[in-house]
Order: C-alpha cells, then structure tokens, then sequence
C-alpha cells in the first residue's frame, strides 16, 4: 500500500500545528488541554497518522518525512508543556486554598493527630496480579535494567536510525545523543535480553519502571509502568496470542469484557494490531449514551498493542525464525488500572496520598 502523500505533505503539517497551538492556547483549565493534547499529540492525531506512512518510504523520502514531523511534534510538544505549567500552577493555587487544614483542631476522640493503617500502593499490586496470571500459564518474570543500552532499546527491536522516537523529545538520554545510553521506553529490551539468554521454547513476562519525555498531566507521566509478553516456539500463531490475551482480560475486567484486535504498525512485530476492550461505560453503545468521554464515542478503549515478533528480531537474537514464531504484547499498568477501578487522574497516582491509596487496602 503506497502512503498517504496528503497526510506527509508540509502543507497539511503546517496546517496541523497551526491548529493544535490555536486549540492548546484557548485551553482554560487541565481538562480542555488533556482533550487538545489527545486532539493533536494523541495516537490519532493529523501528526500521528502522518507518522504511521513514514515506515512505508524510501531513503531520503523517510529521512525528510521523518525530520519535518519530528520538528512538528516539538513545536506541539513545547506548547503543551508550557500551557501545563501555566494551568498547573492555577490548579495548585485553588487547591491550597480548598485544602487548606486547620492543624489544631481537635478529633472526635480528643487527639489533634490519628494513626491511619498503611496500604500497598495500587500499581504495585496489579502487576502482581497481572504477573500471577501469567506464572499460572507457566510463564516466568523478567528483569532488567532501566538504565538501558541503545542497541537494546531501539536497534536490536528493528527500530530504524531515523525513527521519530529515537528523538531527545521523546527518550531521555543518560548524558547525550551519542553516549548509547537511555533511560528505557519500553519493557521489550528485557524480551531481546531473554531471547539472547534462552533458548526456546520462552514464556516470560517483563513488568517495568519506563520513561518518556511527557509532563506530568491528567493522563500522562514522564515514569510510568508497563508489563510486556513473550513468547517462543514452534507453531505460535495470532490466535494463540488472542486467546492469552483474551484470558489477561477477562481475569482482570470481567468475564463479560469484550476485545479485538485493529491493525496496526510496529517494528517489532509484523504483523501488528492494537488490543482494544469494548468500552465499559458505555458497553459499545456510544451512540446511545451522548458524549461518553471513556472512549470519546468511539465505543472501544486502546489498552495496549501486540502482534507476531518479527523474523528480522528473532534472528537478531540467534534464533531460527524459519523454525519458530513468537508473539508479544504489552499494556501499561497505569491504564490498566484507571480502567479496572475508574481513576481519571495520573496525579492520583504519582502523589502518595493517603486518602487516594487506602482505599485499595493491602491488596494482599
């Protein structure tokens, strides 16, 4: 399939950015920004789709492509990052003073303090859930380090030179663009590891600490957490991969939880889709229930993406592609979790309050 030369040309990318600063700079609180960030820095953004057709091009076509997009995103990028600041510190302000605590007023029982009961922090405890899922299959946990090297985190996956994310916008580099060492985007080094270590049959599961270069915001966090698949061996097809991940699914929403998959692109797997769940607010019925702002109307949630590993990663990692196939996935945990318990706010997660923590107990 030949790209689409519309979304690529410095035309429609010019128009683009002019409309996201347009729409970032009337934003007037935290939630017009996070819908203009989803507008236009989202995975269905004009830039996004625009970044999905590089793949399909050529030489300097791609390098071009590739840098007059990359500048794009910048341009978005620094926007949003100043106009969080801005709306951010309105927030706080308002907050200061509705929260504010008269600390010597008395207790019910005559203290001026009290002893709350500790708790698990929640992200800790799904992925034990999560990870417990997958040792039930017979799979094992995987580690490794967050400080990762280059060729791990981007070259050995078939992460082209050019490749937008490999960008300073967009990974954090340990000391500069040339010390080949980042702070980890993803889990899947600790896959590439694994297969360098193993030999097949592999079945391993790889929960992690990542890092990007977003503002914190409602949605977003530059330190998150994501939990990975893989698996080696002979005969594995998409239909293996659908009924595990169907399984992960309904375990942690629900046996009533409905999934597909949607075609998708990544240098990793081929092919690739996107693992997406009927939306639980709106059952898939976005039509019926007006506005529904879980899934924006489109009656399915993204949780994560997954697809065949591709021959050329395998063979990397001295494995015999003509002899096995893998498959591999991966979701974050904190999506996962605004999704199973409803959470809107990434500063819920991020800030250690009590009042926000306790109400998942120990989690035990």
């Amino acid at each position: 399939m030949s790209p689409d030369s519309n979304l690529l040309s410095e035309d429609s990318i010019s128009q683009a950015v002019e409309k996201a600063l347009a729409e970032i700079k009337q934003a007037k609180n935290l939630e017009d920004l996070k819908n203009a960030r989803l507008n236009h820095a989202g995975e269905k953004s004009p830039v996004a789709l625009a970044n999905r057709e590089i793949g399909s091009l050529d030489g300097a076509a791609k390098a071009e492509a590739g840098k007059r997009i990359g500048e794009a995103r910048n341009i978005i990028k620094n926007a949003l990052e100043i106009r969080t600041t801005e709306l951010q510190s309105e927030r706080q302000d308002s907050i200061l003073v509705s929260e504010r605590v008269d600390v010597t007023q008395v207790l019910a029982n005559g203290s001026t303090s009290s002893l709350l009961i500790g708790s698990r922090h929640p992200l800790t405890t799904i992925a034990e859930q999560i990870s417990d899922v997958f040792i039930a299959m017979g799979y094992e946990v995987a580690e490794g380090p967050e400080a990762e090297a280059e060729w791990f985190n981007f070259d050995s996956l078939n992460i082209s030179e050019d490749h937008p994310s490999r960008s300073s916008s967009d990974t954090f580099y340990v000391e500069s663009l040339d010390s080949g060492v980042v702070l980890r985007t993803q889990t899947s080094p600790v896959q590439m590891r694994t297969m360098l270590e193993r030999k097949p049959p592999i079945y391993v599961i790889a929960p992690g600490k990542v890092f990007r270069t977003d503002e914190l915001d409602a949605t977003h966090t530059p330190v998150f957490h994501q939990v990975e698949g893989l698996a080696v061996d002979k005969n594995l097809t998409m239909a293996n991969l659908k009924g595990t991940l169907d399984h992960l699914a309904r375990t942690m929403f629900g046996e009533d939880i409905e999934t597909r998959f949607r075609p998708s692109y990544f240098p990793f797997t081929e092919p690739s889709a996107e693992l997406d769940l009927k939306c639980f607010v709106c059952k898939g019925e976005s039509k019926k229930i007006k506005n529904c702002k879980t899934c924006r109307g489109e009656g399915w949630i993204e949780w994560g993406g997954c697809g065949m590993v591709n021959p050329n990663v395998l063979e990397t990692a001295g494995i015999d592609s003509k002899k096995y196939s893998g498959f591999a996935f991966g979701m974050g945990l904190e999506r996962t979790l605004m999704f199973k318990y409803g959470v809107t706010d990434m500063h819920d997660l991020v800030e250690a309050d009590l009042r926000f923590t306790k109400q998942f107990g120990l989690g035990i």
